[in-house]
């Protein structure tokens, strides 16, 4: 039988082994939407991660200034500098010396490198607390040229600190580490900080070890040396920067009564120029000693003996006791080193009678 039908032609032959599929390429408005429908995806995944991100730097910006990490940008003049004293004597010679011109001079030709440090006060107002020369230079070269460029000032603001005595320190630990102070100007910080209504403690001498508590306890009796010498000789020592360490403390310690201050004031008002202050300071010195040549004599050896309290050695003379321990007493509060004198005194004395 023929396998062609009555129209003349046979059977479509078909592949049996696999059903047919059926190619259908996307069409045209198919195919845009799903491009959008990725693009979409895409877009909102970026999103997602901007918003992370944008919330990360949120978070350390808030830190950053939380911990007085952030500069900013203010006018010279809104920068007040009448609340904290300044750490250095004679702030106009300062202003006007070979030094100012040369950080003038270096702004001039590449711009304030390094941020002055502000906090506000309680009037709301900026405060200076480090970079009175370099806020200086900037007025002074506002004034002196008109330009724009030195209108502002980069400052970083103090975050969260009100302790005043903190503030000292800041403002002198840059100078202090430069070796930018002498120690007159060291010990008038303590001075001023002392006679500061908002600190506590009113002793300079004790502010010294609070202020300078970074540097070696021999640099620190340096400074209290100097408390003592601008304490006694007062505005009659007229230029203290002038006076040289060993000398200022040869001074302070040759002073041992308040009749010796006042004679050693009258000659120091008398002094026009550096170079006489530091006559008179010398012969005072020469003085005690020539005095104490002539009053000494040639007196029997004092009779003393020693012994040991654990590892405190103790050497006991006629009129004297001395104490030699390896405890730094400077750091030891004055309060506790009246304490226990007292408490040796009661004990030589013997039990009270009740």
């Amino acid at each position: 039988m023929s396998s062609k039908n009555k129209f003349g032609f046979a059977p479509l032959e078909t592949d049996t082994s696999s059903p047919a599929r059926r190619e259908r390429a996307p069409g045209p408005m198919g195919a845009a939407v799903r491009d959008a429908a990725e693009s979409l995806q895409e877009t909102t995944e970026a999103k997602v991660e901007q918003r992370r991100r944008n919330a990360e730097d949120a978070k350390r910006f808030r830190a950053a200034q939380d911990d007085g990490l952030l500069l900013m940008e203010l006018p010279v003049g809104n920068v007040a500098t009448d609340d904290l004293p300044r750490d250095r004597i004679a702030l106009e010679a300062v202003a006007n010396s070979d030094e100012m011109e040369e950080l003038k001079a270096s702004i001039r030709d590449r711009g304030q490198k390094e941020p002055i440090e502000v906090y506000v006060g309680a009037d709301g107002r900026y405060q200076l607390k480090k970079g009175w020369r370099r806020l200086t230079a900037l007025t002074q070269l506002l004034t002196e040229t008109g330009k724009p460029e030195f209108e502002t000032v980069i400052v970083r603001v103090e975050a969260g600190q009100d302790d005043r005595v903190l503030r000292y320190v800041d403002m002198v630990e840059e100078n202090v580490v430069r070796e930018d102070l002498t120690f007159a100007e060291m010990a008038q910080v303590a001075i001023t900080a002392a006679q500061d209504p908002g600190v506590e403690e009113t002793d300079p001498a004790e502010l010294v070890l609070r202020l300078y508590g970074a540097l070696h306890k021999t640099k620190r009796s340096y400074i209290r040396s100097f408390v003592f010498l601008l304490t006694s000789l007062g505005n009659d020592l007229k230029w203290p920067k002038a006076v040289a360490r060993n000398l200022g403390v040869d001074v302070a310690r040759a002073i041992t009564s308040q009749e010796q201050a006042e004679d050693l004031r009258e000659r120091l008002k008398a002094a026009a120029t550096v170079e006489a202050q530091t006559d008179v300071l010398k012969s005072f010195l020469v003085n005690k000693s020539q005095v104490k040549a002539k009053t000494s004599t040639s007196p029997a050896p004092k009779q003393k003996f020693e012994f040991f309290v654990g590892q405190t050695k103790v050497t006991a003379r006629d009129g004297e006791l001395r104490i030699v321990s390896g405890q730094d007493f400077t750091l030891t509060p004055k309060s506790v080193l009246e304490d226990a004198i007292r408490a040796f005194e009661d004990a030589l004395r013997g039990p009270r009678v009740r």
